[in-house]
Formats: C-alpha cells, sequence, structure tokens
C-alpha cells in the first residue's frame, strides 16, 4: 500500500467528470487500498478517487469501523433532506453547510464486479453523496447553503 497525494481545491482534476471503471483487477485493488491508507491517515471518512488525481469511479467511505468500497456508484432513489455542516478533505480548514437527503438508495460493484445495491440514511447517506459528487467534479462549496437570519 501507499499513501497517495490529496489534491486541493483550484486543482483541474476536481471539477472533472471521472470515467467508469470496466477493469476489475489488481491496478484497481492497489487503488483500493491505498485510498483506504490515505483517506486512515489524512482522517477522513470518505474519499474519491479524483481527490488522488484519478479520475475514475471509485470511492470509498468510512462508517462507525466499517469501510465500503464504491465502483461506478449511483443514487437511484432518494428522499428527505437534511441540512447539516461538512468538511472535505481537498478543501482544508473550511465547512460548509449543504443541503444532503436523507435517504439514499445507492448501487455500486465491489472490487470484484459484483453489483450491490443498499440504503443509507443520516449520516452515512450524507458522505455517500458527498463522495459521488467528487465523481462528477462538484464539490460541497458549489451547494452551500448560507444561513438565513
Amino acid at each position: 500500500m501507499a499513501l497517495r497525494n490529496i489534491i486541493k481545491h483550484g486543482d483541474p482534476a476536481l471539477r472533472k467528470n471521472s470515467r467508469k471503471v470496466t477493469s476489475f483487477n489488481e491496478r484497481l485493488s492497489m487503488l483500493l487500498d491505498d485510498m483506504k491508507e490515505t483517506m486512515d491517515h489524512f482522517d477522513g471518512v470518505g474519499l474519491a478517487a479524483p481527490q488522488i488525481s484519478i479520475l475514475r469511479c471509485v470511492a470509498i467511505v468510512e462508517f462507525e469501523g466499517e469501510f465500503i468500497e464504491m465502483i461506478n456508484p449511483e443514487i437511484i432513489e432518494s428522499s428527505g433532506d437534511a441540512l447539516a455542516l461538512e468538511g472535505c478533505l481537498s478543501i482544508l480548514a473550511k465547512h460548509c453547510l449543504v443541503s444532503r437527503p436523507e435517504t439514499i438508495k445507492y448501487t455500486y460493484q465491489t472490487r470484484n464486479g459484483e453489483q450491490i445495491t443498499n440504503t443509507a440514511s443520516g449520516w452515512l447517506a450524507r458522505i455517500i453523496c458527498h463522495e459521488i459528487d467528487h465523481l462528477s467534479g462538484i464539490l460541497m462549496i458549489d451547494k452551500e447553503q448560507k444561513p438565513t437570519q
């Protein structure tokens, strides 16, 4: 495993669309292992491949001690609305108030290509939505809500 460099806001790679993964091989497994090590090292709860300059539809999430490796993830249903502060490993020293679905149904492939469909709510749904946005070049600052007074 290797620690990868997390690129920061302003790097053009963060604004590009990622390409779907079609090869489920050792290189993909190495990428996932490196992403997990990198996310752990920087104390993150999620990391998308574009954040390490890899424009592929790959993201990982850590929630309650469990890791979810998502290849080609998509949100297929969502409901509710929740407003909360978010942070991002590519935008340090800033938190944004962002509206996200309260509950999502999502699908993804595992590192072996197996298709999984699952549901998530609350904080887990927020993390997954945040990471999937990265795969389309969308950052939390694009969705920032200004508090009303």
